[in-house]
């Protein structure tokens, strides 16, 4: 069983626990790789899953390895649709291809890159890596909401949380209102509206809430004109 089929099977696994669905069952009918009995005690043998009757979980070497993988699929998902601007349901296979030709150092640079998302474009959790530790312990509170800035403060968008599925977040990503992108509160009452670039953009307070910035410590205090 080599490297790529290993973590297939710990992918599918993981996925599957997030829907609360751990049968052994329903996992082997998502998976794409036979999950044979001799790949199953191979998995055991390398203490990366344990059974539980019809259920089966992973140890905490599982978690460990299957979490790498997940985090590395999902951060291809957003640098597929934020940065090269690609349409959500066609991301899959690349990501698919992506998440085994990294290495973490590669995977660390591009976290940085997009600002840490908390989210992969379907919603779904990214986990941190060293990387979104060390920012958190630098920058403390310097990540905010939209909502949260100030009439003539400056943010550049970290990322945007669409867990929520909401029709007008994904209006505004087509739009251009992604990772990187510089933007300036123009007045928040009664719904808050931004300045990028030429463009201006009325947002509702619940859309402001889902997009997060980093402060622009040093624009901030310029005044909207």
């Amino acid at each position: 069983m080599n490297s790529q089929q290993i973590e297939e099977v710990l992918e599918k696994i993981w996925t599957c626990r997030e829907s609360n669905e751990n049968r052994l069952s329903v996992i082997k009918g998502k998976c794409k790789v036979a999950m044979t009995p001799e790949i199953l005690a191979d998995l055991e043998k390398q203490d990366l899953v344990a059974y539980n009757q019809d259920e089966i979980l992973l140890t905490y070497k599982g978690k460990r390895r299957a979490s790498d993988v997940i985090r590395r699929h999902r951060l291809a998902e957003r640098l597929l649709t934020d940065v090269l601007n690609m349409d959500v349901n066609e991301i899959e296979p690349r990501a698919c291809e992506f998440e085994h030709l990294v290495v973490e150092e590669v995977i660390d640079s591009i976290c940085i890159l997009l600002g840490h998302p908390r989210e992969c474009p379907h919603g779904r959790p990214i986990p941190s890596g060293k990387c979104c530790r060390a920012a958190s312990q630098a920058v403390g509170n310097t990540i905010t909401s939209l909502d949260k800035l100030s009439v003539g403060e400056v943010g550049k968008i970290a990322y945007v949380s669409i867990q929520n599925n909401h029709d007008r977040l994904h209006k505004l990503i087509s739009f251009g209102l992604t990772a990187g992108v510089k933007v300036r509160v123009h007045q928040k009452v009664p719904t808050v509206v931004i300045k990028c670039d030429q463009n201006e953009f009325a947002l509702e307070k619940e859309v402001a809430a889902n997009i997060f910035v980093w402060k622009d410590n040093v624009t901030a205090s310029v005044k909207a004109g």
